[in-house]
Parts: C-alpha cells; structure tokens; sequence
C-alpha cells in the first residue's frame, strides 16, 4: 500500500493528518470545522465512519502489504458525544487479522481525551488471481 498518496483527495476533503502507521496502528487526527457539520451544528456521523473506516483500511492494507489489497466489508460506527469544534484523534488497532479477512476498531476521542465514537470495521483480504 502506498501511503504517500493519503495527502490528497478525500483524506485532504476532510483535512486527515496521519501521524503514525502500521500494521498494528493507526493514528490519525484532524480538527473539526463547519463545513464537517450536520445542519444542527456537531460533527457528521458520516465523518466518524468515514474515518473508523479509513484507519482500518490504511492498517489492514499495511498488514497485507504486496499479497493483495483489503476492501472493508461493513462497518459498524457508534456516535457517543456530539462535537461541534476542536481536534479529535482516531486510534485504530486489529481484533483478528487472517487469511481471508481482518477486524479493526478503531477509538476517536477529543482532545480532553473523552470518547467521543468506536466503531469497528470488517475487511476482505483480496489476493491476485493468476491469468
């Protein structure tokens, strides 16, 4: 997995710093803004769950490196403290990794380090078939 290609696209729409990865963790942060709102000011779930997922996947693919690739299958977000600014840290770490799929969690807490969403994601291991 090449990750110097987080710097751009939906990790900078959501404006995603990852401090550190590897195959068993992930940390990312970012800070909340308005334009991350839902129309009654806190931070969108969909924010939480795109980042639950993208923390199991940057750490699942680490994992697998050169075997294949890993494509998350469900994910399974809970919302525990609204947000409505400030710097919230993801830290994700793996339940299972095997040959067919991987379990990650993955924590997000705000910067007082109170938990703010967990959430855990299922992914497929996806190896190259011959021609």
């Amino acid at each position: 997995m090449d990750v110097s290609t987080m710097s751009g696209g939906f990790f900078a729409l959501l404006g995603l710093e990852l401090d550190e990865i590897s195959g068993d963790r992930v940390t990312i942060r970012w800070r909340v803004r308005p334009e991350l709102h839902q129309p009654y000011g806190i931070l969108h779930g969909g924010v939480h769950c795109s980042v639950v997922e993208t923390a199991a996947s940057l750490g699942a693919g680490v994992w697998l490196g050169e075997r294949g690739r890993v494509v998350g299958v469900s994910n399974q977000t809970d919302f525990l403290r609204a947000v409505d600014e400030g710097e919230l840290v993801a830290v994700g770490t793996p339940v299972h990794r095997g040959r067919s799929q991987q379990l990650w969690q993955v924590e997000i807490t705000d910067a007082d380090g109170r938990l703010v969403a967990r959430g855990q994601v299922r992914l497929q291991n996806l190896y190259p078939t011959a021609d």
